[in-house]
């Protein structure tokens, strides 16, 4: 497509079809790569937009997914088949859909808990050595009981020693992600990413709002804006958090875990830190786990 909307000779415009592998009931979502399917209550199924092609990034997540131990806020992973892979339902949608959609109002509570639940989760992947490296609200799914789960895993697993053993290709859409020259990824651009998701959940918007989506430019003048450290001037409870983020302070998630506790419980939250289910006690749980960290 040119920048005036207009197709030239050389675009190739794809259709594809629903289709419902063995087991499938119904379509309940698609994505860019892939259809979601109804399974039963508990679990769907994510396969290929056409049947055979783009199994790359499938065998990509369950790798990945298998190197995730079960986690509360990380959608569970139910095994695979050849037409793709099951994973647990999330019934209430994506945070980005819930926020913009629903209707329905949110309390400033229920809004840092799921700021907190998502740095848990990352926190989690991250001491496990997965890069997710695709953190936006539309990756956050939410259970019967409105708990945020961590979805779409196809960016890297890292060895002990940060080389990739699997690279799913992800990449942060222009909004969430670190300027920077080449496809670098570490602990510090999804952190940059979960800085601008915090910022979403808070305040329903994506940073610039000014810069409509539909503007051309608007890739580069984002990009332009995050460059020079133009950071948003909206103030919200975790303002020093997201900045923090973006200015890359952070050396941990956990980190970042912390810092959201302190201001959920000084605004009457429910902070997973006085509870036993505490995310902290299950990354204590998973022994010598450094922290990922991608190659420089």
């Amino acid at each position: 497509m040119t920048n005036n909307g207009e197709y030239d000779e050389y675009t190739t415009i794809r259709h594809h079809y629903q289709y419902f592998p063995p087991g499938v009931k119904r379509v309940i979502e698609s994505g860019t790569s892939a259809w979601i399917g109804e399974v039963d209550d508990s679990t769907v199924l994510k396969y290929p937009l056409t049947a055979g092609e783009d199994l790359e990034r499938l065998e990509a997540e369950r790798k990945i997914l298998e190197a995730i131990p079960p986690h509360k806020n990380v959608l569970g992973f139910k095994g695979s088949t050849d037409a793709g892979i099951y994973l647990e339902r999330a019934p209430n949608g994506t945070v980005a859909k819930y926020i913009l959609e629903s209707g329905k109002p949110l309390s400033l509570q229920q809004r840092l808990a799921w700021c907190r639940e998502t740095a848990e989760a990352v926190a989690w992947i991250h001491a496990h050595r997965v890069l997710h490296c695709d953190i936006q609200p539309t990756n956050l799914l939410l259970d019967k009981d409105l708990h945020v789960k961590l979805s779409d895993f196809q960016g890297k697993l890292l060895a002990e020693d940060g080389t990739v053993l699997v690279d799913g290709c992800s990449m942060e859409p222009y909004r969430f992600s670190l300027p920077r020259d080449d496809f670098r990824a570490d602990v510090k651009t999804d952190l940059f990413a979960l800085g601008c998701t915090v910022y979403f959940i808070l305040l329903g918007h994506t940073i610039f709002p000014d810069i409509g989506d539909r503007d051309e430019e608007a890739w580069e003048k984002v990009e332009e804006r995050l460059a020079k450290k133009e950071w948003p001037r909206e103030q919200q409870v975790c303002s020093a958090v997201t900045v923090k983020c973006w200015e890359q302070q952070y050396e941990s998630t956990e980190e970042v875990v912390r810092d959201l506790e302190a201001i959920e419980r000084e605004h009457g939250g429910s902070s997973a830190a006085s509870t036993p289910d505490s995310g902290f006690s299950e990354l204590a749980d998973a022994g010598d786990n450094k922290p990922a960290d991608g190659p420089q």
